[in-house]
Order: C-alpha cells, then structure tokens, then sequence
C-alpha cells in the first residue's frame, strides 16, 4: 500500500489541529531547506536521508512536535521535553496560538547544524 502525502494526513486533521498542521509544515519546510516532509510509521517526518529529522503526529486535542536529537540543544522557552528513547525532544501544540514560529525555526536550525551523534 503506498503511503499518504503529507497533505492528505494534514487534511485529514479536525479543526484546530488542520491549522496546526498546516502551519508546522510551512514551518518545517522553510526550516530544513533541501529536506521532504514523508510519511513515516503513520506521521509527517522530515528525514535526512534515511535519518529522522523532526516530525509531528496529532492527537485528540493537540499536535506533538518532535525532534529527534532535541535533547541536545538549547531550549530557553522550556518548552522541549525529553520524549520516547534516545534523544528525543517534543512539544504540544493545541492551536496556531501556541505555535511561535521563530522559536521552532530556531530548533530546527539548532538541530540541523549539530554533529553525528
């Protein structure tokens, strides 16, 4: 079975979580330049080459970002939390008012330009 595009899962989403959605992929896209949103184990993931990025997956009432190697960098807001194995990182996001677009695109360049773990 061939995978949903990402637009499809992000149609898909019920209201506030659609903008969400939406808005994280504008995010992630403009964030790592060069990199694709896929769909990975039922969620939009952006990938370095076979290598998670960062992603997202939505719940009942509010959208987890994840960055897979969040754990290591700096996170002034105190927003990060530490998440499933490895060095996860991820925050909740309930609606675009929770979303501060300049502090995700600070992440994501945080977590572009660290070394191979």
């Amino acid at each position: 079975m061939a995978s949903i595009p990402v637009s499809t899962y992000v149609a898909g989403l019920a209201e506030p979580l659609r903008e969400v959605g939406g808005r994280l992929v504008e995010i992630l896209d403009s964030g790592l330049v060069g990199r694709e949103g896929v769909m990975w184990h039922g969620h939009p993931v952006w990938m370095d080459g076979k290598t998670p990025v960062a992603g997202f997956k939505a719940y009942s009432s509010y959208v987890t970002l994840m960055l897979w190697q969040g754990q290591r960098i700096e996170d002034p807001t105190g927003r990060l939390a530490a998440a499933g194995s490895a060095q996860m990182a991820s925050t909740k996001i309930a609606t675009v008012d929770d979303l501060e677009a300049d502090t995700v695109l600070s992440w994501l360049h945080a977590v572009d330009v660290l070394p191979a773990a």
